[in-house]
């Protein structure tokens, strides 16, 4: 029997996690969400908005993403960073539609000290002023720049593994794997939580996912927020030919995610679009609790308005009739 109680430890194996991912399936379900009873409301779901406050050119070579300025095949257009005042307007907008939390993302291999810096200061106070939490990606930052975040009120920092130590290479290049935890371990230095997961479906192999799970769950304490991405394929990137996943292994992945890390929250991010009701409804049950809200994941589509209010209104949350920050 794998010891997958609901005890929040950090020695998982890989091995270990292999053998949780690969359980039969109604057994791995029904383990995962007595788990998640354990430690989370299981009517509660968090809605988080999510943000792109300057979209393209980013230096970073990252196969998945039509951002890079690697991929030149890729239709996208370079937008600025955006004023701080809009940016706060449409986190009200996304407040009203119930969001919880607002995320906003911008296309930089690493901060920079200067007026954009200062902008998205003002953004994180701004939105911290409006009784949100909030959470920013920005890329690598130094140990100045984390205590400014902080300072701010800034929530959590996103910042994801993307796959697995064995396999990062195979999809980035351009930075280490010991960035990313170089980034994580100065975000954590100064009392920000970690939000931190991954990407399946980009032709790594399931030891592979387990590996990434490993490395989370090895870190004291957990990361806060671990994001359970599927990939979304995007012509002119160097995966735009990956199949969709089967949307049973991204059940798989957040059941495995909730039971190694039973106290983080789970969130259901990129490829919900391609999801059915019933499908993200089981990862719901599977240990997810939380979603991105809205038509947008910075720049790939996500679950539509109306298919998200069908979504709440099946699991019991009457139905918002504002809209979502990243559909304004």
């Amino acid at each position: 029997m794998i010891a997958a109680d609901g005890t929040i430890r950090h020695d998982w194996t890989i091995d270990q996690i292999v053998a949780v991912h690969d359980l039969p399936f109604l057994e791995l379900v029904g383990r995962a969400n007595a788990v998640h009873r354990q430690h989370h409301d299981p009517n509660k779901v968090q809605k988080a908005s999510l943000l792109s406050i300057k979209t393209g050119g980013c230096p970073e070579n990252c196969a998945y993403c039509p951002q890079s300025a690697h991929h030149r095949e890729v239709d996208l257009t370079r937008d600025r960073l955006m004023e701080p005042a809009k940016v706060i307007a449409m986190a009200a907008i996304a407040k009203a539609a119930g969001a919880e939390r607002f995320c906003m993302g911008a296309a930089w291999r690493q901060v920079r000290d200067g007026h954009e810096f200062d902008a998205v200061i003002e953004m994180v106070e701004g939105v911290r002023s409006l009784g949100m939490e909030a959470c920013v990606t920005l890329g690598m930052l130094k140990a100045h720049q984390a205590e400014r975040l902080a300072a701010a009120g800034l929530t959590a920092y996103n910042h994801n593994l993307d796959t697995s130590p064995e396999f990062y290479g195979r999809i980035i290049t351009t930075r280490t794997y010991e960035d990313r935890l170089d980034t994580l371990a100065t975000v954590r230095a100064f009392g920000i939580d970690l939000c931190c997961g991954g990407i399946i479906g980009m032709g790594e192999t399931i030891r592979d996912r387990a590996s990434m799970l490993h490395v989370l769950a090895g870190m004291d304490p957990h990361p806060e927020s671990v994001p359970v991405n599927a990939l979304v394929p995007v012509e002119g990137t160097p995966l735009a030919k990956r199949p969709r996943i089967d949307p049973l292994d991204l059940v798989r992945m957040v059941a495995t995610a909730r039971l190694v890390m039973p106290a983080s929250t789970v969130r259901l991010s990129a490829g919900r679009s391609a999801l059915n009701r019933e499908a993200q409804i089981l990862c719901l049950v599977a240990g997810a609790n939380s979603v991105f809200y809205g038509d947008t994941l910075l720049t790939t589509p996500n679950a539509g308005i109306g298919e998200d209010a069908e979504l709440f209104a099946a699991i019991g949350e009457p139905e918002r009739t504002c809209t979502p920050a990243s559909a304004a």
